[in-house]
């Protein structure tokens, strides 16, 4: 009889994970598609003005590979680049006054010191370059990373969506380098759970409440900054796109999210150690510091991701058809949900089943960001360690 009920509470678990799976598939914004692209406008009679800031600290291993990108655009109206270097040592400044002696879009590279209390230092340097562009008075500024390279129309194709969709925010989600073993493994599961918590169809939709950008490539309207009072009221914000997109939202602004075609991240996270860090310096902060949220995360991953393998296997050792064939499903409609992620990175469709193994991945990895937070590290970033992030709601 213990027997009995023991493999019938598995039976149920199983049957629980595959009913998450449907609800994921067919109710969650269709989060597993990759087909929300940058719309195709038709081009607006007139070309706005365009500031571009990029913030920038010890980026002279990338800035070769990705600020020539941003001086070579080809975009019809005046556009200029600010550069701001937030406490270098490895003589960024100097590279990007070098870079842009071959010519391009004008580029002004300043530095405004160490961030005051309160403030994370990429913020405060986007606060310093927003005040560099104003006086330039632009129509939209375009905030990306210095590890960012662009297609010579980057520029110009989401001026192009913003302006003739009457978006505030154009953000893409930059292609990530994927060329080692962990970086296949790791990179598109990384935007694949980020679609799954922040739906891209539901983000552009009008009327929705779910909001996000993507911190690499975000195109913002001027005004638009100005009244969501960007970046000042999300200086703590160590996930600071997501919380950039709440405040436009919040303020009756209209967002886009999208897979980005032409816009590429140049950094390389060639060992696990890398990409463990890049996740878990901000996995916490995404759970706002609450440990119940932290518990309620490891079981939904658990159930949700490792629950199904478990099941087939077990099933399959125990005898029991209904686990195993419960748990394949599941995993089976997880796999399939996969695939399309794996061929927009251009990756072998075999990694597909493989997702459970980078899940129980990345559940260590928050796990380790909140052992990390207890022990007084917080979120840390090139030399900087951030306790606690500020939200969106916890501003004056």
């Amino acid at each position: 009889m213990g027997d009995t009920a023991r493999v019938s509470a598995f039976a149920w678990t199983a049957a629980a994970s595959l009913a998450a799976w449907l609800w994921l598939l067919l109710c969650q914004g269709f989060f597993w598609r990759t087909d929300v692209r940058l719309p195709r406008r038709a081009e607006p009679g007139d070309w706005p003005a365009v500031c571009v800031v990029v913030p920038a600290r010890d980026e002279a291993e990338v800035l070769p590979a990705s600020l020539p990108s941003l001086l070579a655009q080809d975009y019809p109206g005046r556009a200029e680049i600010f550069l701001v270097d937030d406490g270098s040592t490895d003589g960024t400044g100097e590279l990007a006054r070098e870079l842009a002696r071959a010519g391009g879009l004008p580029l002004t590279v300043s530095s405004p010191g160490e961030p005051p209390p309160g403030w994370t230092g990429k913020l405060w340097a986007v606060r310093h370059g927003i005040a560099l562009a104003r006086a330039r008075e632009p129509e939209y500024l375009l905030l990306t990373d210095a590890d960012i390279a662009h297609a010579p129309d980057s520029l110009r194709q989401s001026v192009a969506a913003a302006r003739t969709g009457g978006f505030d925010v154009v953000s893409q989600m930059a292609r990530l380098r994927v060329e080692s073993l962990w970086e296949r493994l790791v990179v598109p599961a990384f935007v694949y759970f980020f679609a799954q918590l922040y739906p891209f169809r539901r983000i552009g939709g009008k009327g929705t409440r779910t909001a996000a950008a993507a911190g690499g490539c975000v195109l913002l309207r001027a005004d638009t900054a100005e009244r969501a009072r960007i970046p000042d009221a999300i200086r703590h914000a160590v996930i600071d796109d997501v919380a950039l997109a709440r405040a436009v939202k919040g303020g009756g602004g209209r967002v886009w999210l999208g897979l980005a075609e032409g816009v590429d991240s140049v950094r390389p996270y060639p060992r696990l150690g890398d990409l463990w860090r890049m996740v878990s310096r901000s996995a916490y902060a995404q759970l706002r510091h609450s440990p119940l949220l932290l518990a309620g995360t490891v079981a939904g991953l658990v159930l949700v991701y490792l629950v199904p393998p478990a099941a087939s296997l077990l099933g399959l050792v125990a005898g029991d058809p209904a686990t195993a064939l419960l748990g394949g499903a599941a995993w089976l409609v997880m796999t399939g949900t996969y695939l399309p992620m794996l061929r927009y990175y251009g990756q072998p469709l075999w990694l597909a089943p493989l997702l459970p193994f980078t899940a129980f991945l990345y559940l260590l990895m928050t796990v380790d960001s909140a052992v990390q937070h207890y022990r007084g590290r917080g979120a840390a970033w090139k030399g900087r360690t951030y306790a606690r992030p500020d939200t969106i709601g916890e501003e004056g």
